[in-house]
């Protein structure tokens, strides 16, 4: 055989070898996206994950966030912070941040206070509210004892999204006793009161139906929303009545807050669940409901992002996802859909959402938020 015969052989042989491992790493990438499986966010497999956070699907865009989020994760019992990029920033409760015989469970709600530095945190199947001083991981004041409900002086039955107010008072709402409490610490009672206890049914500026929220207006008012009959309500900043409507088409109206002002945002808290903007009369101006596999699973919280997308909680898919609402799609997700775990990067039943600061809620409403 020739010396320029063996160089082509040499060749051929070189190229095919080539083209082997070319087939071979494209296969690789292939069975690396999880090829042919699952549902997706923007149409991508959701088990391909994002490889700068463990919680997040392939598909996500970190940019839709204007900061990181702050979630309740109930059934772990912490408090989590993450970043747009699916890093777990801060964490609570860390080994011994806890006083002796001190407990945190089934954290359901969580909003920064209006100056940042501290979280209030409502444990609605604890019956306890406990705000968290963030710098130094301590929790500094509680009303309710834990683990037993009522409606004396120093109980709680089932309340859900309380607001630290500027000027130091908690706002929230008191479920199963059917009342809107404030409370002002240290204070271990209740200063003011709406609606009557034990009373849970809906007369507007009289009495409310199982309300799970009463969030703050740009221009000082509150809106609450009532469980029983599909209501919410907007009070005046003394707490005397405005106007009241149903969020079209819910069973289980959950948390409605202001997107701005004559626009509300609220979720259903069913399976499938849904989340939907309406105005202060009741009409539908958008909703989100997907059927099948990517259907909600009694989300309870949903929050407006800067960019006009929605920023929700979806609890028993165990996941925090953010809609676009132009293309009704999910553009990000943080936790493993219908994968409740502890493990970096899952999440189990999260029932809350904020932002961080500067952007979360209260310091959204500042110049509004107040007690009445």
């Amino acid at each position: 055989m020739t010396a320029a015969r063996r160089r082509v052989i040499m060749r051929r042989r070189v190229l095919a070898a080539t083209a082997v491992l070319a087939v071979v790493a494209a296969l690789i990438v292939l069975v690396g996206q999880g090829l042919g499986s699952g549902s997706a966010v923007h149409g991508r497999n959701p088990r391909s994950r994002n490889p700068l956070g463990e919680g997040l699907w392939r598909g996500s865009d970190p940019s839709v966030l204007p900061g990181p989020v702050l979630i309740a994760d109930r059934d772990n019992n912490r408090l989590l912070e993450v970043s747009p990029r699916g890093a777990v920033l801060w964490r609570f409760p860390e080994p011994g941040d806890l006083a002796p015989g001190q407990s945190f469970e089934l954290p359901d709600d969580a909003f920064y206070s209006p100056d940042g530095r501290e979280i209030v945190a409502t444990q609605e199947d604890d019956f306890v509210i406990s705000v968290v001083d963030v710098a130094h991981r301590r929790i500094v004041f509680r009303y309710g004892h834990p683990g037993v409900p009522g409606s004396e002086p120093g109980y709680l039955h089932n309340p859900d999204d309380a607001m630290l107010t500027p000027g130091g008072a908690i706002l929230s709402a008191d479920i199963k006793n059917c009342r809107l409490v404030v409370i002002r610490p240290p204070a271990q009672h209740v200063t003011q009161q709406l609606g009557e206890t034990g009373n849970c049914t809906h007369e507007l500026g009289v009495s409310y139906g199982s309300p799970n929220g009463a969030f703050p207006m740009s221009d000082g008012d509150t809106v609450v929303t009532e469980i029983n009959g599909d209501w919410i309500d907007i009070l005046k900043p003394d707490g005397s009545p405005v106007t009241d409507t149903n969020p079209p088409g819910f069973s289980y109206p959950s948390d409605t807050n202001e997107v701005r002002p004559g626009v509300f945002l609220s979720v259903d808290y069913t399976n499938p669940g849904a989340i939907e903007t309406f105005t202060a009369t009741g009409r539908l101006l958008w909703r989100y409901e997907p059927t099948g596999a990517g259907a909600l699973d009694q989300p309870s919280l949903a929050l407006p992002l800067p960019n006009g997308d929605v920023l929700a909680n979806d609890d028993k898919n165990d996941r925090v996802i953010v809609i676009d609402p132009h293309t009704n799609r999910i553009v990000w997700q943080y936790g493993h859909t219908h994968e409740p775990g502890s493990r970096p990067g899952y999440l189990a039943n999260p029932d809350g959402v904020d932002l961080a600061p500067p952007h979360s809620l209260t310091m959204r409403f500042a110049h509004s938020l107040q007690a009445p």
